[in-house]
């Protein structure tokens, strides 16, 4: 899902650039066009192409992921698609099952940072990325974990 985040310059003409994967900093419709089409898919020759994302430039890529029609399970994987302002209420009635992933808070916290870091971050920037930003979409993604089809709880 991350190749339908909204390119930077978008996020900051739409002053959002300071909260990057907040739930109104994706082109939610794009993402909702292409689950369609994948539910269409077996009615064409032709893959769906779906965008990828460059984490080194921290901006989507369009068309980097061909899907073909052979395959028979496509696994979505996303924070918001249980979510259900901002366009994603549209998500859930585009797939067969849903499964929320919960992971300890201390150590998705950490593998934020981590990840942050890996990415170009400042150990402080990274910590206040992960703890600001993140953490807000954490608790906005946590309320929406009863409406899943299954949880799996992970160590």
């Amino acid at each position: 899902m991350d190749g339908y985040h909204l390119p930077q310059a978008r996020l900051v003409e739409l002053g959002r650039r300071d909260r990057m994967g907040a739930p109104d900093t994706f082109d939610v419709d794009g993402f909702l066009g292409t689950l369609a089409a994948l539910r269409d898919v077996h009615n064409s020759c032709n893959p769906v192409f779906a965008p990828g994302f460059d984490r080194g430039i921290e901006e989507p890529v369009p068309g980097a992921i061909p899907i073909l029609q052979e395959l028979a399970t496509v696994v979505v994987e996303g924070n918001y698609l249980l979510y259900g302002e901002h366009g994603w209420g549209g998500v859930r009635p585009l797939l067969d099952a849903t499964f929320f992933v919960r992971v300890d808070r201390g150590i998705r916290q950490r593998r934020l940072i981590e990840r942050h870091m890996r990415f170009g971050k400042s150990p402080v920037d990274a910590r206040a990325w992960a703890l600001g930003p993140d953490e807000n979409n954490a608790l906005a993604i946590e309320a929406t974990a009863h409406l899943a089809d299954h949880l799996i709880e992970l160590p």
